[in-house]
């Protein structure tokens, strides 16, 4: 395969390329976290850290039938959800968050989410990862969803690099159409968990070997084998 030329314009067509793939082979793309409501799905989003979705599913079912309001979450104390929230990891400082998170919503937005990521990333526990998930999965609002998967993944696909959160969120809305951000980032989770493993990446089986710089480095080639 001829190297990849890496400029803005060949990434950006690139992009639209690498998209279509990935929407045929992933065609019932969805956030994997099974939420009702936004306020749902931050307090998921915030007990995802660390943890697999899987898990965080499985604990939220018995979690949201327990606490229905940002008040119940505030009535109980914490020693409580510490336990319903330990098998996430680090439920210390998940609970706190949570109780956090649902006293401010409760006292300065009236129990209502927000809708801005300047007001999103106020929460405790919710970064701008967060946020941008919120913002496209309840209000429609496009964001680039920065995680482990879309960090690797951009990287070996030549569309940003580095480790900035930040720096490759704004990176990557210059790269990709900006009507498919949220859905972008989507399909690098489930890419990233199906094919483009960190420790073992199936280059060879993979349907975007030939829109990838990857297989062609040696680091590539010897992951790839």
């Amino acid at each position: 395969m001829a190297k990849l030329k890496l400029t803005l314009r060949a990434n950006r067509e690139r992009a639209y390329q690498v998209y279509a793939e990935l929407e045929k082979l992933y065609p019932d793309i969805r956030c994997t976290l099974n939420y009702k409501n936004a306020f749902q799905l931050m307090l998921m989003t915030s007990l995802a850290a660390q943890c697999t979705d899987a898990r965080v599913n499985l604990v939220c079912e018995d979690l949201f039938k327990k606490y229905k309001t940002p008040e119940d979450f505030l009535k109980v104390p914490l020693k409580e959800l510490e336990k319903d929230v330990q098998p996430c990891g680090f439920y210390r400082n998940k609970a706190k968050n949570i109780q956090g998170a649902c006293r401010l919503l409760v006292e300065e937005y009236g129990g209502k989410m927000p809708e801005t990521m300047e007001d999103l990333v106020r929460f405790p526990g919710v970064g701008r990862k967060t946020a941008n998930v919120i913002l496209g999965e309840c209000f429609g609002k496009q964001g680039v969803i920065v995680d482990t998967h879309c960090t690797r993944l951009v990287n070996r696909l030549g569309f940003a690099k580095g480790t900035d959160a930040v720096k490759l969120e704004r990176d990557l809305m210059k790269v990709w159409p900006s009507d498919r951000w949220t859905l972008f980032s989507h399909f690098m989770v489930f890419h990233g968990r199906a094919v483009c493993t960190a420790r073992a990446p199936r280059c060879s089986q993979c349907t975007l070997r030939d829109l990838c710089p990857f297989p062609d480095t040696r680091e590539g080639q010897r992951l790839a084998r």
